[in-house]
């Protein structure tokens, strides 16, 4: 009761031409689930996903054409640089743009986010060389800085019941989007060649073998703009505090919250030291990034393995191939997400769950150079379980890890803290497609190798960093808020 008066009190503040305002008021009125609003944050999550890994598939056969790779073993290390580009650009941005949806709204810096995807997507499509695309990616990365706003603006437009759920629906569409872009790079590039009988040598596709995918995408990101037209402004344009409230309502309001209990913890919380000293926020912020670099270099040597030819340990696979078995991951990773995650969480809590997830994952990589022994249905089957499976593990760590960070804070930092974590994982995403490229490489070039040869060297490191991430979820390195 305390609370529903104070908020009667604090009502008078309502702005006429404050969009913040107009949306708490309508959070406040509206009855009934909110299925239109938790689409469209889902429809703007998933555009910002789907180009960061859609290259992949076929980034193998984009670098050889570009003829910049002397031998085939080198073109493993041209391709992680371009792989990297889009994560070292949303690395120097991530705050600029966490900065800029605080002082001119949510709004403005999602609707530049998915205008990005349309332009420089569709360029980097029809990229002749490699500084082209490198040039193009770290546009799209720089200009791709919402997922923090729109983490902010789920939390700003959904009611308290239902704001658990937008944010696991941030977590989702991110996780699908980074396997089924790949999906549709693996699909849709090359189409003269996969699909002669649609597309000729002479047409667009056929100069621009990497355009269609890239395209798709960009098509999706320009239907999504324009839904974004239509969401409102999150962002109070007014100074919040009591200037509004007369005396007397002022002293009513806060001496309503100063009677409730968890409100006063929340000021004792309010008084504590800024974010970088909340070690329970820090902490798990390193650990998500940690299993971030492992995610996104995973991600380009899974890629690099399935092209390459089966001289140097690959799978010897199309981008089509590669594709499938994505698209495969990208159903069972849904399925999961949308039945099982939920319950293993409210049954072993996000911690216990991204160390499990971890540690069977390290099982999982182990049998990846024996999986290369295998040909045939055998093959297909093996590969696409581990590659479901692999992909469940990472995106649970990653959820479980969300989630901490989450709880380590106030709603009203969850902004900031969302900020600090994507600008730190921006740029150990950023190393990971580069240092995958140079270890891959380097791997093909000691097959005759007395220790771990070939392959076997490469998940050998992605072991080494998966323990590490593993072994930090255990105190006293990862630190809980108590609840």
């Amino acid at each position: 009761m305390a609370e529903e008066y104070a908020e009667c009190l604090l009502e008078n503040k309502f702005h006429e031409n404050c969009p913040g305002c107009k949306v708490d008021q309508m959070k406040r009125l509206r009855r009934g689930f909110p299925f239109s609003e938790l689409l469209t944050v889902w429809l703007i999550v998933l555009c910002t996903a789907l180009p960061i890994s859609s290259l992949f598939p076929f980034l193998y056969f984009m670098i050889g054409d570009f003829n910049i790779a002397k031998k085939e073993e080198d073109i493993g290390f041209y391709a992680g640089f371009v792989g990297c580009s889009f994560m070292l650009g949303r690395t120097l941005t991530s705050v600029i743009w966490g900065i800029v949806a605080d002082r001119y709204g949510r709004k403005p810096v999602i609707l530049i986010g998915t205008a990005s995807v349309v332009i420089f997507n569709t360029l980097f499509g029809l990229s002749v060389n490699f500084w082209m695309a490198i040039i193009t990616r770290f546009c799209l990365g720089s200009f791709n800085g919402l997922l923090g706003p729109i983490k902010a603006y789920a939390m700003e437009t959904f009611r308290d019941e239902y704001q658990g759920l937008a944010l696991s629906a941030v977590s989702t569409a991110w996780g699908i989007g980074l396997i089924i872009g790949p999906a549709m790079g693996g699909f849709l590039a090359q189409p003269a060649k996969q699909y002669p009988s649609l597309f000729s040598e002479n047409s667009v596709f056929g100069k621009f073998p990497y355009l269609l995918p890239c395209l798709a995408i960009s098509c999706f990101a320009l239907l999504v703009t324009i839904i974004s037209l239509r969401i409102p402004e999150t962002l109070h344009n007014h100074k919040i505090d009591d200037d509004a409230l007369s005396p007397d309502e002022s002293f009513d309001a806060h001496k309503a919250l100063s009677h409730d209990p968890e409100s006063h913890k929340t000021t004792e919380r309010n008084e504590k030291s800024s974010l970088l000293k909340n070690w329970p926020l820090i902490s798990s912020i390193i650990v998500y990034c940690i299993f971030s670099l492992h995610d996104m270099a995973y991600t380009e040597i899974f890629s690099l393995w399935a092209n390459s030819p089966r001289k140097y340990g690959g799978l010897g696979y199309s981008s089509a191939d590669v594709g499938s078995v994505l698209a495969i991951s990208g159903f069972g990773l849904l399925i999961f997400q949308l039945s099982l995650y939920s319950y293993a969480e409210r049954l072993l809590g996000p911690t216990m769950v991204t160390r499990i997830s971890g540690s069977l994952a390290l099982v999982l990589l182990s049998t990846y150079p024996l999986i290369a022994k295998l040909s045939g249905l055998a093959l297909t089957l093996a590969l696409n379980c581990a590659s479901v499976a692999k992909n469940v593990l990472a995106t649970s760590a990653i959820t479980g890890l969300f989630i901490l960070q989450n709880r380590a804070v106030r709603q009203d930092q969850r902004g900031a803290a969302n900020g600090i974590a994507m600008t730190a994982m921006s740029l150990f995403k950023a190393i990971g497609p580069a240092a995958a490229g140079i270890i891959y490489s380097w791997s093909e070039k000691r097959l005759d190798a007395a220790f771990l040869p070939g392959t076997q060297m490469v998940f050998f490191i992605l072991n080494v960093i998966l323990a590490l991430g593993v072994v930090m979820t255990f105190k006293p390195f990862l630190a809980q808020t108590q609840h």
